[in-house]
Parts: C-alpha cells; structure tokens; sequence
C-alpha cells in the first residue's frame, strides 16, 4: 500500500496543541515504564494496580470525566468480570447491528477517554467499545496480579467474552497497542482484525536514551530539569512540557496518583508475527524514537509481506490524534474490508 502523502505546514506554525497532547502521552507511557522497572529491582514480584490515595483518584475521575463530557455520552456502559478483576468498557451502539465491533485499547496512564478525539471519525455504523485496562489509571479495579506479559491477552479475552460479541476488530495504542498484539496471538478467534498504532516494545526495543530521561524526571531534581528531560522525551520545547489541556491533565493525575501493576511487554519473536493468524494493519510514526524511526515499519514489512504497514512521515507517537483526519477513514476502510474474515 502507498505511503501517505505528509500534508503540508505553514513555517513557524507547528500544531500545538497535538504536541502538548504528544508530550503527555510519551511521558506516561515512559515515566511509568522506568518506574515500574525500577520498582521490579526493588520489591521484585507481582502486585496490583492502586490508587496513591482517594483524593488522587477523585482527582483523575473529575479529569476522565472532562475529557468525555466533549464527546457523545455513551449508549451504555459495562463493568465486565474477569479472572483478574473488573474491567470498564464504554460502549457506543452502533446502527448497523451485523457490522463488526470495534474494541478500543489505550496507552499508559490514560484510560477510555484517550480515544476523544478519534471516537468522533469512528461512531455511528458500528458498535464502539473503549476500554479502560486492568492494572492501570481508569474506572476498571484490580483484583489478582498480572505475572506476566501474556495475561494481557488473558484479561481481554475474558472481557470480549463477557460483552458476548462473537468478533471484534482491536485496535491500540502505543502500551495499548502492544496489549492489542499479544492478544490477537493468543486469541485469534476473538478478531476480525488487529490495527496497531505506535505499539511500542513488540516490534523493537525502546532506546537507551528514553530510560535516560525517563530517570531523571523520577530523581529530587529542581522542576526545570524534569521539564527539560520531558521535552527530550516528547521531542518538543519546555514551553510546550508546561502548557497544559484537558488531556494532559488526566494523564498526568493517572501517572502520578496511580501505581500501576503491569508488565513490561516483550518484544514478539520472528516466528511469532509470522504466525499471527489475523489480518494486521500497523501505523508507525517517522519521528518516534519509541518505535525505531522506521525499523519496526522495516521488520514488520519483512515478516508480514501480505498485511498493511503504514508508514506516516513526520509523524509522532502522538499518532491517533496528530493525524485524525486520515488515519480515521483509512483504519474504518481496513475494518470494512475485513468484516467477512473469519
């Protein structure tokens, strides 16, 4: 499939308020895999996902709700039983009952309402469900440990079962993403389809320099160099690290309030994307140092020759968001093209 034209920008004029979103989103999902390492070398084993205290919660409850408030009020909204605890999900009836659901999967430290400014683009034919994952910042509640990466795939499956819908297409985001892709090699039978966006960590590794910075903002450093290593993280000014949105003030109440409990993703083997038995569309950003600038877009392309790799040229981890007007109609294409698969 052909690469997407970049648009064009004005000079001077770059989109500012993706990029505030960008940096917010870079450092939950970073800051938190650093902590979390750090805290797997200090009190090694498993444990579950927490809340700092109510008042921290409460705090990113009133943010959650924020964020929703801008768009549609769900049809219904589920609280699904799982081995692991239980599990949140918006859903958004759609109006034609034999098209093919879609299950919403988020990055770090955010939650259902991530996916505000694409449900917009993707509500409407098919039934949507936003999920807010176990173990991590949203309304779902933790009840047994996650002891390894592969529960991921355990927890979702369960919560697929328990909204009784026979398929699903996934798609994820970024933590979100590399949940989306364990699960479509565990559960085939669950999807039509499994599009991910910026998954980090399954296709390559992260860089040494993220853990670098990521270190420092969790160090008794003055403010300033935290926001310095935030904007190296983002690949954005200090300015924008300090100016704030709706967004990024739920994120950052999900990062510092909440202790999440999950581990690390792995990167999938060789033998195992070749062997991934569901029809994949993977959109890679070329300014994400989170998934290779263009490597993880090389090995898929090598090992997936017959699915959609969508590379998107000045593009950023901020993907989802950054190129809505795009990205949304060709992702419902690929969904529509396969809600016969199966």
């Amino acid at each position: 499939m052909p690469e997407p034209e970049r648009p064009a920008r004005r000079a001077g004029r770059p989109r500012r308020p993706r990029r505030r979103i960008l940096v917010w989103l870079m450092l939950a999902l970073v800051v938190v895999l650093a902590a979390d390492r750090v805290r797997t070398l200090a009190a090694p084993g498993p444990a579950v996902g927490h809340w700092d205290s109510a008042a921290g919660m409460a705090e990113y409850t009133r943010a959650y709700r924020a964020v929703l408030a801008a768009v549609p009020a769900p049809t219904r909204t589920h609280d699904v039983p799982t081995d692991m605890g239980t599990v949140r999900v918006l859903e958004w009836r759609g109006r034609e009952p034999d098209a093919t659901p879609v299950a919403l999967l988020p990055g770090r430290s955010s939650g259902a309402p991530m996916w505000a400014e694409n449900l917009p683009d993707w509500l409407g034919s098919r039934t949507v469900y936003a999920l807010d994952p176990i173990g991590d910042a949203g309304m779902s509640s933790q009840r047994t440990p996650l002891e390894s990466f592969d529960d991921q795939a355990t927890w979702i499956a369960q919560a697929l079962d328990g909204l009784d819908v026979d398929r699903v297409h996934t798609v994820g985001h970024s933590f979100g993403g590399a949940s989306a892709a364990i699960h479509a090699l565990r559960h085939p039978e669950q999807l039509a389809s499994v599009t991910l966006l910026e998954p980090v960590m399954v296709v390559t590794g992260l860089p040494a320099s993220t853990y670098f910075w990521a270190v420092i903002t969790q160090l008794p450093m003055p403010q300033r160099l935290k926001d310095r290593a935030l904007a190296e993280i983002g690949g954005t000014t200090v300015e924008e690290v300090r100016a704030r949105t709706p967004m990024s003030v739920m994120i950052d109440a999900g990062s510092q309030h909440h202790s999440a409990a999950l581990p690390m993703p792995r990167t999938l083997t060789d033998d195992e994307w070749r062997g991934l038995a569901v029809p994949l569309r993977a959109d890679l950003a070329g300014d994400s140092a989170l998934t290779g600038r263009g490597d993880a877009a090389a090995r898929l392309r090598e090992l997936r020759p017959d699915d959609e790799v969508i590379d998107w040229p000045g593009a950023t981890h901020s993907l989802p968001m950054q190129e809505r007007a795009r990205l949304g109609p060709a992702v419902a294409q690929f969904w529509a093209a396969h809600d016969g698969t199966g």
